[in-house]
């Protein structure tokens, strides 16, 4: 099915020879995003000469993002080498004089075959999206980065793709945890916003040699957490599902714009406490907030770290109080700040130690599913062989 993009009402009558009959008219962006989100069987979208070049790039790069399959093609009364380059780097399949039927006849020929090979890769299983966890706590100093570094490690060295995310952006402590001296950051994605891509992306990251965890790590620099636009953040994950059978993400302990993003594509969200008073009523009101803004309580993992200090606060009181029942409890251990400060993370350093197995339990039973059981099986022998409803969209 095409869209036709145009304000002038004879537009459809006049291009009917190149797009066919299967094609619905529209006159402003608004209702072909819409009929976008709508409709999968949308397939080319032809924005016509009337309509300005700006706002039909920032309709391209959208469209990239959300359906990559869709081809644009975009109509100009003149050609010239500005609109190209504007076009091209916009995501824009095809620009074409709108006098010339033909060229845009061809132009369409070539876009759907584009399109069905993509459709084609996506449906064959390559493509698969992969899961995306955030992590996430009110209250700082419960152990969440220690959590998040070692779950994404054991996923990665059970043969799983898997990305860490600090986005932390102010204070990420993901690098330092693992000893790593990244040359990027997420902060450099700022410059490639609307393009970005599975290889871009992997010049991002730094590779954790042990594990071969991918880490995206936040910046250096304090002040680049204000210069790094939540919609960035967006694509960035975006892309990462596409490239990583698991993308992990830490995040600060409080609901940032850039955290809500990442809440609101998130597959599951793991909230930790510990057993103090301040850490247990900030979960609760973590919890509040998320059942405000529609954040779905099945996709919700309670974890209490630290679960047998003797401090007169049982688990069962932190079950009562937050009325959700928790799902891993992880003891406490004095390894876990020696494996810290080693920069390695304790499911490699002690891996049949209670507290490994207890992340390995909550990764296990409640990160990972069937599906990419069968996802980590495979890369396991090959490397044995070789060596919702939208939270964040609407937001202003």
């Amino acid at each position: 099915m095409n869209i036709l993009w145009d304000t002038d009402p004879g537009a459809t009558e006049r291009y009917r020879f190149a797009l066919g009959v299967d094609t619905q008219a529209l006159d402003s962006a608004a209702m072909v995003a819409r009929a976008i989100h709508d409709n999968p069987q949308v397939e080319q979208i032809v924005i016509g000469s009337d309509i300005p070049i700006d706002r039909a790039c920032e309709l391209s790069e959208a469209t990239r993002l959300d359906r990559p399959e869709i081809g644009v093609i975009l109509l100009r009364s003149r050609v010239d080498v500005t609109t190209l380059s504007q076009a091209l780097r916009a995501g824009i399949r095809e620009v074409v004089a709108s006098d010339d039927h033909t060229a845009l006849a061809e132009a369409l020929r070539r876009s759907r075959e584009l399109t069905s090979r993509l459709i084609g890769h996506a449906s064959g299983g390559s493509a698969r999206e992969g899961r995306l966890i955030t992590v996430f706590s009110a209250k700082g100093g419960v152990g969440k980065t220690t959590l998040s570094t070692n779950a994404a490690t054991h996923l990665a060295h059970s043969g799983l793709r898997t990305l860490l995310v600090d986005l932390d952006l102010s204070f990420g402590d993901v690098a330092i945890s693992l000893q790593l001296v990244p040359a990027q950051s997420i902060y450099d994605a700022v410059s490639m916003s609307g393009h970005l891509d599975d290889e871009a992306l992997r010049g991002l990251v730094v590779t954790h040699e042990e594990s071969g965890l991918d880490v995206l790590c936040a910046p250096n620099d304090p002040g680049d957490a204000d210069r790094i636009p939540v919609p960035t953040v967006s694509e960035v994950l975006k892309v990462a599902r596409r490239s990583y059978d698991y993308v992990i993400v830490d995040t600060p302990p409080s609901f940032t714009e850039h955290v809500l993003a990442s809440i609101d594509v998130s597959d599951a969200l793991v909230l930790i406490a510990t057993l103090d008073i301040p850490a247990v009523k900030n979960l609760r009101v973590a919890i509040d907030t998320l059942d405000m803004i529609g954040s779905p309580k099945d996709s919700r993992i309670i974890v209490l770290n630290r679960a047998d200090a003797k401090v007169g606060l049982r688990p069962e009181d932190v079950e009562a109080a937050i009325k959700t029942p928790i799902a891993v409890n992880i003891p406490n251990s004095l390894t876990v700040p020696a494996s810290v400060n080693r920069g390695v993370p304790i499911v490699l350093d002690e891996p049949k130690s209670p507290v490994s197995l207890s992340m390995k339990e909550l990764v296990d039973s409640h990160i990972r599913t069937g599906r990419d059981d069968e996802v980590g099986s495979a890369a396991a022998a090959v490397g044995q062989t070789s060596s919702r409803k939208s939270l964040f969209r609407g937001r202003k």
